[in-house]
């Protein structure tokens, strides 16, 4: 899957697994992922989520079929950070034809807990 280009790129999220049942991606938190307190923010985790949620997603189809595209995504955000890395573990809930679950939990280099996601994904054939 190309990244370049992308939300992905600009917030130096990258892919350490690809699985159909644990996608394990990380991003710094550093400038790009700031918010203006210096805080990790939380639009960030948000978009690590949903990241590692959609490309999970597209492990369980056909993409020459059919698009993903996350529908409704929360987060719980539980710990704040300033610096460092952040690793999302992606777990698939629910495996439909036409949506999926997903539920992503987002943790520091301790093993501590910075955020909570689940998120929805749509799966549409193409046209």
């Amino acid at each position: 899957m190309e990244i370049s280009n992308t939300l992905m790129e600009s917030l130096g999220i990258e892919t350490l697994s690809l699985d159909k049942e644990l996608v394990v991606m990380t991003m710094p938190v550093d400038h790009r992922t700031h918010q203006p307190l210096g805080y990790l923010h939380g639009g960030a985790s948000v978009a690590l989520a949903e990241s590692a949620a959609s490309v999970g997603a597209c492990l369980h189809v056909d993409l020459e079929k059919f698009h993903v595209f996350g529908i409704e995504i929360n987060a719980n955000h539980i710990k704040s950070k300033r610096d460092g890395i952040v690793t999302a573990k992606a777990r698939p809930v629910h495996v439909g034809k036409t949506t999926m679950v997903w539920e992503v939990d987002i943790r520091d280099e301790d093993e501590k807990l910075i955020c909570i996601s689940r998120c929805t994904i749509g799966v549409v054939p193409k046209k």
